[in-house]
């Protein structure tokens, strides 16, 4: 007998019966689906990082109007210490990228590696409210920014005399601290190597977790390496939108009685 040697979809043919026997019923309906493609994130819309860059000083003013809104803002110790923003790791990106010139080759001395980008300073309250900050190259002098800092806004400390900054071992010099002491600033910082033990030796410790913790907030949290910016104005707003996230969870943290100030987990889900 001639079979039938054509086969409609789904079918085995006559010659195939025990395999469409069993691959018939509920066999048959958990057969495997092929993978569904990836839905694509959607773009930004046209104009989006024109206006970004546009709200930059606006994004600046609610970022301070919202910490000075915090019983944060009034401590009287802060931290001060810099991070990486890495910006490239190609040669080709160092050399074509709109951002040469103010990003630079520099050192993390925490992960023991060089980079090319710029460095964030920061100088925060114990519980990582950002009181001031700078976007600079990434071989800037750890110790002239903050005077920089205070320099822009007198205000910071002249409705706080007696300060007291805690920093690393890069914040070193006598000419350094004698400036800060002319504005009524007491630094802490560990002994560097042949130094006398200084005062509040056994707070630096604890308190470098702090520091890494708030870095690590920014980075792991927030995406600060992440930014994309292409373009000295789209880095540094972008780098704004992260203090600007930090210090809205802070501020409602603070408003709503929350035992951790810093804790993102219920706006990142």
């Amino acid at each position: 007998m001639r079979r039938n040697s054509r086969c409609r979809a789904g079918d085995f043919g006559d010659d195939a019966g025990h395999a469409r026997l069993h691959l018939r019923g509920p066999v048959a309906a958990a057969r495997p689906r092929p993978p569904a493609a990836p839905v694509p994130l959607p773009a930004p819309p046209p104009g989006y990082n024109k206006r970004l860059r546009k709200a930059a000083e606006l994004i600046r003013r609610v970022t301070r109007a919202m910490a000075v809104d915090t019983t944060l803002w009034t401590d009287d110790v802060w931290v001060v210490d810099s991070t990486p923003v890495e910006c490239g790791r190609s040669r080709e990106t160092a050399k074509r990228s709109d951002l040469a010139g103010w990003a630079q080759y520099g050192y993390c001395a925490s992960h023991s590696r060089f980079f090319w980008g710029l460095r964030l300073h920061l100088v925060c309250t114990l519980r990582g409210l950002p009181v001031a900050f700078a976007l600079t190259g990434a071989k800037a002098d750890e110790r002239e920014t903050p005077l920089d800092l205070f320099a822009v806004e007198p205000q910071l400390i002249d409705e706080r005399p007696g300060q007291t900054p805690i920093g690393d071992k890069n914040y070193f010099g006598r000419e350094f601290e004698q400036q800060l002491a002319e504005l009524d600033i007491r630094l802490l910082r560990p002994a560097r190597k042949g130094e006398a033990e200084r005062a509040g030796s056994q707070l630096f410790k604890p308190l470098r977790q702090v520091i890494e913790s708030i870095n690590e907030t920014f980075k792991g949290q927030l995406d600060l390496e992440r930014h994309r910016g292409r373009t000295p104005a789209g880095a540094a707003v972008r780098v704004l939108q992260r203090i600007l996230a930090l210090k809205a969870a802070i501020w409602h943290n603070d408003h709503t009685g929350q035992p951790v100030m810093r804790a993102l987990t219920a706006y990142d889900h």
